[in-house]
């Protein structure tokens, strides 16, 4: 079973883990949007996002610096 859109901790590790040195609080929406459907672990619908959600990766991303 792979990742959700509602797993923002575990996107955010992912993608902090992908993304070595980037802070993700000056990523635009549209890249880390693209950066989670891109994941081999992603499974869940591509138009199932929200900026919320997406600032909630974000987010998560700042605390795994």
């Amino acid at each position: 079973m792979g990742l959700k859109w509602d797993q923002a901790e575990e996107l955010a590790e992912v993608l902090a883990e992908n993304h070595p040195g980037l802070n993700p609080l000056d990523a635009r929406f549209t890249d880390l949007r693209q950066w989670v459907i891109d994941l081999d672990e992603f499974d869940d619908n591509r138009e199932g996002s929200t900026e919320g959600k997406i600032g909630s990766h974000s987010d998560g991303m700042a605390r795994n610096i």
